[in-house]
């Protein structure tokens, strides 16, 4: 038996968009450890990538951004299942709508926030609550925010604000699960990734050229080590941990007055 015991457990995956995401690297290392992975995705297209990716793993369409989706995906599940229980669901959704280029914060149109809030965190509480009946009495509900939600980065334009939303809707869905079961909820925070989805975050590659410097090990955080983060708290291996936003940045959030990073500022000045 492995560490993290999960053999012919059963995981719902919500967010997978191609090999880069997240999704798809936790879902890999689920495989890997012997459990049964579902995957939901938002269209039929990426129904395709995942069964590509995953060709041994079910498949399901959800745009969570209609409720009523969420509760025809969980019937479908549901009858799949046929009587089996989930120990565990990833939550691994994030949309933010820069059509219109990015803006400053206080320009922020209330539609793209809300839009924004609906699809990457309440997405999270809909879920939660559509699928308790089919969670494990003592299942692991998981969630993927960021590293801070308290560096203003201008170019991650509102996110911020709504991952931290995120943090604390959590820790709600963990207090009023803990009413009728051990549910637990907690998320990984990662520090900048190499992904499709922060491709499209302007100046994105800049800030993770700045952030291997920043970095105690001077190497850039991998997909991986997010996803192994996420493996130990879907397990019952991590019991003791609910309601907790766990950070994995390989050290970058001690080390902002690097001195080697200090002295290359105060020699280029101008450059700032």
């Amino acid at each position: 038996m492995s560490f993290l015991d999960l053999r012919h457990k059963i995981f719902v995956i919500f967010g997978l968009a191609n090999k880069k995401s997240v999704a798809c690297a936790i879902g890999r290392l689920l495989v890997e450890e012997g459990a049964e992975v579902i995957h939901v995705v938002r269209s039929a297209a990426r129904r395709q990538t995942a069964l590509k990716l995953f060709p041994d793993c079910r498949a399901f369409v959800c745009d969570v951004e209609d409720e009523d989706n969420i509760v025809r995906v969980r019937d479908e599940i549901d009858n799949y299942l046929a009587g089996r229980r989930l120990a565990g669901i990833v939550h691994s959704i994030a949309f933010a709508n820069y059509s219109e280029g990015l803006k400053p914060f206080h320009a922020t149109l209330k539609r793209d926030f809300l839009q924004a809030v609906d699809i990457s965190c309440f997405s999270l509480i809909a879920i939660s609550n559509h699928f308790k009946e089919l969670l494990a009495p003592q299942a692991s509900v998981l969630t993927i925010s960021i590293s801070t939600t308290r560096m203003a980065a201008e170019n991650y334009g509102y996110m911020a604000p709504i991952k931290a939303a995120l943090e604390s809707a959590l820790c709600f869905l963990a207090k009023s699960f803990a009413a009728f079961s051990e549910v637990r909820f907690n998320a990984v925070c990662p520090g900048l990734l190499k992904t499709s989805a922060s491709a499209g975050i302007p100046g994105y590659v800049d800030s993770y050229l700045f952030a291997e410097q920043a970095i105690l090990r001077k190497r850039g955080l991998k997909t991986a080590e997010a996803a192994n983060l996420a493996a130990f708290l879907l397990s019952a291996r991590a019991s003791g941990i609910n309601a907790q936003c766990l950070v994995v940045d390989a050290g970058m959030a001690v080390n902002y007055f690097d001195r080697d990073i200090v002295a290359r500022v105060n020699q280029h000045p101008a450059e700032l």
